[in-house]
């Protein structure tokens, strides 16, 4: 997940739009995201950590030293957002503030406002239902000599290449189909 100045992004903000498309539609693109930073850590363990740097480094400023392996820049804003202040040393660090710091590190909500600021989208849904289609020549069960491929299709893929080998392989079918020609078989020269 990358979080720009804008919102958030990338590949696992990319799936989740893929694969909720039509609900966040329903939304309006108007709901609360909650991220676990800390998936494989519970509530326990984050505690034991807490205590091991308040033993190990009690005089060192939460904000210079990181746990969890997560980027220096989210840690300060998880920080911030616990409400613990720039000076808080782990020997200072209430348990109050522990405890919202270790609440936020499982669930941080972000409240989503919309699409991007340019409505670009990178995720497509919808389409011409597949049980109209004819998947050996990609023509249209109701439409005769009406051919379909790509993103015209309900076929929907996660990110990284799929939405275009989806693309590719039902335009190459169609394609034969419109030139009344059968396809080569894979493996054949």
């Amino acid at each position: 997940m990358l979080i720009t100045h804008h919102g958030v992004s990338g590949p696992v903000i990319l799936r989740l739009s893929a694969w909720g498309a039509r609900v966040l539609h329903d939304l309006n693109h108007r709901f609360t995201l909650q991220i676990n930073w800390l998936p494989d850590i519970n509530g326990a363990e984050i505690s034991d950590r807490f205590q091991a740097a308040r033993q190990s480094n009690p005089n060192r400023h939460l904000f210079n030293s990181p746990l969890f392996t997560l980027p220096g820049r989210l840690w300060e804003q998880i920080l911030l957002a616990a409400g613990i202040e720039r000076e808080t040393r782990w020997t200072t660090l209430s348990r109050e503030n522990a405890r919202a710091l270790a609440c936020l590190l499982k669930r941080t909500e972000l409240e989503v406002t919309g699409q991007s600021l340019n409505k670009d989208e990178f995720v497509t849904c919808g389409g011409i239902d597949l049980r109209e289609v004819d998947f050996k020549t990609m023509e249209s069960r109701i439409t005769p000599h009406l051919y379909f491929a790509g993103e015209l299709l309900d076929l929907d893929g996660i990110t990284g290449g799929f939405n275009f080998q989806a693309a590719w392989t039902t335009g190459w079918i169609a394609g034969y189909a419109m030139a009344d020609r059968e396809p080569p078989h894979l493996g054949d020269h």
